[in-house]
């Protein structure tokens, strides 16, 4: 009666002692102490059941660091542990090397025959196993052992139920945070890739991912264009995003954006999908791909991957990353709105301007041409009538430049955009600034909006778009100069850099392709070094002659 009373009052102790915790790991790891010391046995592990009837985390109690070296790898789940996986219902053996299920011991591993293993129940699903062996004082576990440590397995599962809820507060509070710094990014006009790395760095802190890649929409194709790619090891992990776009069919971001759902996988190294794109060779374990939706559509796709192959991503941690990257691509919906309304009024502006200009600085303009056309037979000297008509033409060209500025500065009902070549190219270097880390120079000369038809002017901007990452990437460059010239006969696009040059050999593919878009228009590329070092592409097409 003494021996029942003082188990039964260490077993009320143990029950104390595995509930008074908060964080999960730490309540964990009292609950297989306790286990241990209840049934007094020399070894304890609690088993987390993962995906696949596997175990996702093992927790060793009795064997020292240097035991745990020696062995290597925790068990995933074979053997006697995977016995009770599959018939979750307590097991007690005398020998566990007499048991059918049993696979044996690796080399380092300390001997052990009496065994005890009980479920632990979370709502009636099982969340892992107490596993006990090599019994203290005795040859094997009684059923008194198996009473208690099932008794303690039911207070295990409240305990475990109250660090759950209270770690799935936890990072809801944290997932709150987190769309509250990208609104208060977006609503104070920080670049939009700026907040799309802020969106993959809270994604990947809050569920600890390993891997994370974010893809938006192709403007000109409608695949999609990998924009960040993050590593948990750090940048020197980190490949450059590809410059190609990834296809909407048979690959894993493709299959999240088409379906506009969340899309798993517990094995990402073994699905077909990611043969191809930004997850190809990582060698991922499990991953989730989520859309980041909108009213207006799919704004991008955002994809985390783990290396242990089985940490599964569980769906109380899908849900939340769906909804958060649903309201960050309402936030930037919201954000380009109040964009186009900004765009909108600097438009208004534009159109107010462009009416000045005509009527007011043309006309003076004009006038003063017609008076000194008026003055030449009055002067006597060659000289001085050769000089006045120099005068008269220069104020008839500065005329027609400034028409050109007119019809560039007044929206255009149609075509691509809003925007004519030379507001493109300086959008293209404002997009370009976060990858490059500075401001490259812009030169424009001639009547770059009027006389590039508009054929010209996207090869011109595809063009422009990757020699400026060409730079980003591989130039270590710290200025770039980006000169764009229509000489009303060609169209002259030139990006000067100064960094380490371009190497003799190397993939090429990208340069490959711009020098192709001058050759179907007419024209050439060459690429050279300036007399300072560095890199000079002079990308040169013929303009068509205007038709009278």
């Amino acid at each position: 009666m003494r021996g029942a009373r003082d188990r039964v009052h260490t077993l009320l102790e143990a029950v104390m002692s595995v509930g008074r915790g908060l964080e999960l790991p730490q309540v964990l790891r009292r609950i297989v102490e306790a286990a241990v010391v209840l049934v007094d046995a020399e070894y304890g592990a609690l088993g987390v059941v993962g995906g696949q009837e596997r175990l996702a985390q093992f927790l060793p109690v009795g064997m020292d660091q240097e035991q745990i070296a020696t062995i290597g790898k925790f068990p995933e789940g074979h053997g006697i542990l995977g016995e009770l996986i599959r018939h979750p219902e307590p097991l007690r053996l005398e020998e566990i090397s007499a048991h059918p299920s049993s696979y044996g011991f690796p080399p380092g591993h300390p001997p052990m025959h009496s065994f005890l293993g009980v479920p632990i129940r979370v709502r009636e699903v099982v969340f892992g196993n107490l596993y006990l062996t090599q019994k203290r004082g005795a040859k094997e576990f009684d059923g008194e052992d198996e009473a208690v440590l099932s008794t303690l397995a039911v207070a295990a599962g409240v305990a475990i139920e109250n660090a759950r809820m209270y770690e799935q507060s936890r990072d809801r509070q944290q997932w709150l945070e987190a769309h509250a710094e990208i609104v208060s990014a977006l609503l104070s006009g920080a670049a939009e890739h700026s907040v799309l790395e802020q969106i993959v760095h809270h994604a990947s802190r809050i569920l600890h991912a390993d891997h994370a890649v974010l893809a938006v929409p192709d403007e000109d194709s409608g695949e999609l264009r990998v924009a960040i790619v993050k590593d948990a090891r750090g940048p020197e992990h980190e490949a450059d995003p590809p410059a190609e776009v990834v296809p909407r069919e048979g690959t894993f971001l493709g299959a999240a954006a088409s379906a506009g759902i969340p899309v798993s996988t517990p094995d990402l190294a073994a699905d077909p999908r990611s043969a191809h794109g930004p997850l190809a060779s990582t060698g991922m374990g499990p991953a989730v791909a989520v859309p980041l939706n909108s009213t207006a559509g799919v704004r991008g796709v955002l994809a985390l991957a783990r290396r242990d192959r089985i940490a599964v991503f569980r769906e109380y941690e899908i849900e939340p990353l769906l909804t958060f990257a649903g309201q960050a691509a309402i936030a930037m919906e919201l954000a380009d709105r109040r964009g186009d309304a900004e765009q909108l009024a600097v438009l208004a502006d534009r159109d107010r301007i462009a009416r000045d200009l005509h009527d007011l600085a043309i006309q003076r303009l004009f006038a003063t041409g017609m008076t000194l056309q008026s003055l030449v037979r009055f002067v006597d000297r060659p000289e001085a009538n050769e000089r006045l008509l120099r005068a008269a033409d220069d104020l008839d060209e500065t005329i027609k430049i400034i028409r050109s500025t007119v019809f560039g500065l007044r929206v255009q009902p149609t075509g691509t955009g809003l925007h004519g070549l030379r507001v493109r190219t300086a959008r293209v270097i404002e997009e370009a600034v976060p990858a490059l880390t500075f401001t490259p120079a812009l030169r424009t000369e001639g009547l770059v909006d009027t006389d590039v038809p508009a054929a010209v002017a996207d090869h011109a901007v595809a063009v422009l778009k990757e020699a400026l990452t060409n730079v980003a990437r591989h130039a270590e460059a710290s200025a770039a100069d980006v000169s764009l010239v229509s000489d009303g006969g060609s169209l002259t696009l030139t990006v000067i850099d100064d960094g380490i040059g371009i190497a003799d050999r190397g993939r090429r593919s990208g340069l490959r392709n711009l020098a192709e878009r001058a050759r179907q228009l007419g024209g050439d590329m060459v690429i050279g070094r300036p007399p300072g070092g560095g890199t000079r592409l002079r990308w040169s097409v013929p303009l068509p002659a205007d038709e009278e």
